[in-house]
């Protein structure tokens, strides 16, 4: 392969993107994962991060000049191109295919001739009695799924989803928006290469699709009510910023296992109904960030997916504190 010409073709493409208005910032040479840059633990708190330690979602540009210096200086040079969803007023729809024999779809969706997530969103639009909503900016991944672009409501902050869990669409479909960023087109992997297949506008989130997907309150039926709310906050936030101290602070090796083991801790006290789930995955999420660039092999999805089952384990024990005693 050309070096010259593969960093030249990934310039490019960064350019592209700024042209349409997105937020982009680099990706590790051939990988779907953020450069390694200070962490939060590390931050020097000078340049951008004066007010506040800053991620990738902070630090994506808009501007031709920044792309054209990052992408030709020596350390970000061959890098992939990341899209900051939120900042680019973007909500994309991620359709993925199987990743093996074993990734196949739940029964009742096989039975409906369900085979992969473009097969289950064309479904999901035909259960809502919409036509599927294929006149927009669509790209095909490296592996051979599928990303729609839709420009971002403008009354509602929606976040990303992972599948079926929370506001998530389903099997094999995840979404994102505030808080997610996108491989962009012209990005390179093992797999191959990102690439537009409809060059079209990017048409408004369908109302259906945005309704789907905002965040409902979280109402707890099931435990009962505390008699010092004063108290319980403050025990509950304690044990927040306790677990996600943790996992701000997990070093490379064990970052799947304090991720799991601070969500299940946080998961019983959202079976208690003391936490929100969305809180705590939000939570969660944020203080697990650093791993996306650290020196591992920790991704997007893994994250979310570990932060997901170790809530869903720790509800199952649930934690309920017991009331202050009246003075």
């Amino acid at each position: 392969m050309d070096t010259n010409n593969t960093d030249q073709q990934l310039l490019d493409a960064a350019l592209a993107a700024v042209t349409r208005g997105w937020h982009v910032f680099p990706i590790r040479p051939g990988l779907k994962k953020p450069p390694a840059l200070h962490g939060r633990t590390h931050c020097p708190a000078t340049g951008i991060c004066r007010h506040g330690h800053q991620g990738w979602e902070q630090r994506a540009m808009n501007d031709p000049d920044q792309v054209r210096w990052y992408w030709t200086s020596d350390r970000y040079r061959s890098c992939n191109i990341g899209i900051a969803a939120g900042p680019s007023r973007v909500v994309l729809v991620d359709l993925d295919i199987p990743k093996s024999d074993d990734d196949g779809p739940p029964d009742h969706l096989r039975a409906q001739g369900v085979r992969d997530g473009l097969d289950h969103f064309a479904l999901i639009c035909a259960e809502y009695g919409q036509p599927f909503p294929g006149d927009t900016l669509t790209a095909r991944t490296a592996r051979g799924g599928w990303h729609l672009y839709f420009r971002a409501p403008d009354n509602v902050r929606l976040p990303s989803t992972e599948g079926d869990k929370g506001n998530g669409l389903g099997w094999k479909i995840d979404t994102r928006a505030w808080g997610g960023y996108i491989v962009a087109p012209g990005s390179i992997t093992p797999d191959g290469i990102y690439r537009v297949v409809d060059d079209l506008p990017e048409t408004p989130l369908r109302g259906w699709l945005t309704t789907r997907l905002t965040p409902k309150p979280v109402v707890h039926t099931t435990a009962p009510p505390p008699h010092s709310s004063t108290r319980l906050g403050a025990y509950t936030a304690a044990a927040v910023r306790g677990e996600c101290g943790r996992v701000e602070t997990a070093p490379s090796g064990s970052h799947s296992k304090t991720l799991y083991s601070a969500a299940g801790n946080l998961g019983q006290h959202v079976g208690g109904g003391a936490l929100p789930y969305t809180d705590a995955e939000t939570k969660l999420y944020h203080a697990a960030l650093h791993m996306l660039t650290a020196d591992c092999t920790c991704t997007d999805y893994e994250i979310r997916r570990t932060i997901t089952n170790g809530l869903r384990a720790g509800m199952q024990r649930p934690r309920i504190p017991k009331a202050a005693t009246p003075a």
